[in-house]
């Protein structure tokens, strides 16, 4: 492809230094700007209908390959763009020649990755959408389980469990939303900016456009080659994504021991241990939780990778398919393995500890007038008398609460599921407030 300007062929040090054939699942995709540029030359007469009709038939036979996993790489291909190229003058002959007419690797390669990502992108976005539905079913089937909260690992409030899970679908709804957020800037066309300056030739950027379905063309010819900001982006979306699942991970780990047991998972999604013949490992929500800290490096690798280069394209940028694969493949295998252990899982939380109703206690006295601070420290009080006496919450008697303050009545000390079925604020943590946030987002996703 570049062998005119040089003398002698490149050493095997700087062939094998150089070539990663981390490219060549972009074959598709290149095949079918391939098509688009093809078509945009014979339309605005760059070449010849009969031309057009053999690289368009060529490029079909080489896609047909793509698809059964008959095409054939060798080891001279350099990048998937001279596998093409070669492949085509194979098949049809020296008329392959002119497929690179108006057209530079730069933009090539930057249109390869985003069809790519438009591709995956939209496969990203099913996922996720699938996961928030079976959170979603999940809680609906767990809206009158009470589990307690948390706040720093301590038992809180009493809640639905389908309100801990519903936390989760929201935060997937968000990944989903930010991935077509993403799915916008990607869908641009770089074809025309050729190396970096653009052309002498009559080409035509808007058709090409057309015919991917790109919704818009580039507006600068040097950022159009040069920018991998699309990549970061996208990049930050799997490792935001792959953050929530870590987080909820740690959780179904925690829920999995004999302290917590909370959830048991079925066989088929858990390991063993070779010397403890009694271990079942929750190693699925594991493996998310560590290699959540890739997809992060991932992130890193690719914001450092753009951080000193000059415009317009430099080699450098050769090395951004890797950690992008990496990353989106990442997300990828881990949300069909956190789907399927959580499809299997049975819940049994144990009740929540009276405690957990000590803010309604308090809460009691703010609704007869009294001021929080001051509730909150005679209820305070009573939680210290009653752990000295060896007593729970659920132990105290009329005299006690008689004892914190003359306006307490023994009807306000209630146990945990009476006091989520007397939550009452938006979005809080209720029997009906779970079914209301499974009905938004069943309405969301249609």
């Amino acid at each position: 492809m570049w062998g005119g300007r040089f003398s002698e062929p490149p050493d095997a040090i700087l062939w094998n230094y150089k070539v990663d054939p981390a490219d060549r699942r972009l074959l598709v995709d290149d095949l079918h700007g391939s098509l688009a540029h093809v078509t945009m030359l014979a339309s605005v007469a760059l070449i010849t209908a009969e031309e057009s009709h053999e690289l368009h038939n060529g490029l079909r036979r080489l896609l047909a390959d793509a698809a059964d996993g008959t095409f054939e790489f060798v080891d001279t291909d350099e990048d998937v763009h001279t596998a093409v190229e070669r492949r085509l003058h194979e098949v049809i002959g020296p008329v392959a020649g002119k497929l690179h007419t108006g057209r530079s690797r730069n933009d090539q390669i930057v249109l390869d990755l985003r069809l790519y990502l438009r591709r995956a992108g939209a496969e990203r976005v099913a996922q996720l959408e699938g996961f928030v539905r079976l959170l979603a079913d999940l809680a609906e089937r767990h809206a009158d389980t009470v589990i307690s909260s948390y706040t720093h690992l301590q038992q809180a409030q009493p809640v639905p469990l389908g309100h801990h899970l519903l936390a989760y679908a929201f935060m997937a709804f968000r990944d989903r939303d930010r991935f077509l957020d993403a799915l916008d800037r990607i869908n641009v066309s770089p074809l025309g900016a050729g190396a970096g300056g653009g052309s002498s030739l009559p080409l035509d950027p808007a058709r090409s456009a057309a015919e991917l379905d790109l919704a818009a063309v580039f507006e600068n010819s040097l950022d159009a080659v040069a920018s991998r900001d699309f990549v970061a982006e996208y990049a930050f979306c799997c490792a935001q994504a792959m953050v929530h699942l870590s987080r909820l991970a740690e959780e179904i780990i925690l829920w999995s021991t004999i302290e917590f047991d909370w959830v048991t998972f079925a066989d088929r999604y858990t390991t063993g241990s070779s010397a403890l013949p009694h271990k079942k490992n929750p190693d699925i929500a594991e493996h998310a939780r560590g290699r959540t800290a890739a997809v992060i490096g991932d992130l890193t690798t690719l914001m450092a990778l753009q951080k000193g280069l000059p415009l317009a394209y430099n080699s450098d940028l050769q090395d951004d398919k890797p950690p992008l694969f990496r990353a989106d493949d990442t997300l990828a295998g881990t949300l069909t393995a956190l789907a399927g252990m959580l499809a299997g899982a049975d819940f049994h939380p144990p009740p929540p500890s009276s405690w957990t109703t000590s803010l309604d206690l308090a809460e009691s006295l703010v609704r007869r007038g009294v001021p929080f601070r001051q509730a909150h420290e005679a209820v305070g009080k009573l939680v210290v008398r009653l752990l000295g006496a060896g007593r729970t919450l659920a132990e105290a008697t009329d005299a006690d609460l008689a004892g914190t303050h003359p306006l307490l009545e023994p009807a306000d000390l209630m146990g945990p599921t009476e006091s989520i079925r007397r939550r009452s604020t938006w979005g809080g943590g209720s029997p009906s407030s779970v079914h209301r946030q499974v009905a938004e987002i069943r309405r969301r996703l249609g």
